[in-house]
């Protein structure tokens, strides 16, 4: 099967099909296969540093609201799986796709969609158009989540 752009829920269906597909999106074209999004967003490599301040930022990833992450901070969401040793169990091309769109793996996710700015619903009318998380700070949440490994 050929890569083309095509709308992201067509590219969901073929996704699961197992077929490969590329999904227009905001400004940035990726494709989708395997579940996995291998190449980054960006052509600056995502730094952890930055990464952790999006995740812990109730205002931008607030990732701690859904998920228990091992850094030294209270007041961990327990609604998502936890993140301790996400490295060991996903990609970086996984964690990639979770953070567009985790809709694209799992449908009825509560996960919001970072990256993703059509199929959405009930979006205020000031925010339709625009991702929550820019494709940098993608990147940058990926680096930090890429440091999360299982102690030994």
């Amino acid at each position: 099967m050929s890569t083309s752009v095509i709308p992201a829920r067509i590219a969901m269906v073929l996704v699961l099909m197992g077929g490969v597909c590329a999904t227009s999106l905001a400004a940035q074209d990726y494709v989708v296969e395997n579940f996995a999004i291998a190449e980054p967003l960006t052509g600056e490599a995502g730094d952890p540093e930055r990464g952790k301040s999006v995740m812990i930022d109730r205002d931008l990833g607030n990732c701690l609201g859904c998920h228990e992450v091992p850094i030294d901070a209270e007041f961990f969401g327990t609604t998502g799986p936890t993140l301790a040793g996400v490295r060991d169990r996903l990609t970086l091309a996984q964690l990639r796709l979770r953070l567009v769109d985790s809709k694209q793996i799992t449908p009825m996710s509560m996960m919001p969609s970072y990256y993703e700015t059509e199929g959405l619903h009930r979006v205020q009318k000031k925010f339709e158009g625009k991702t929550v998380l820019s494709a940098q700070q993608i990147e940058d949440v990926i680096a930090f989540l890429a440091t999360l490994r299982r102690q030994e």
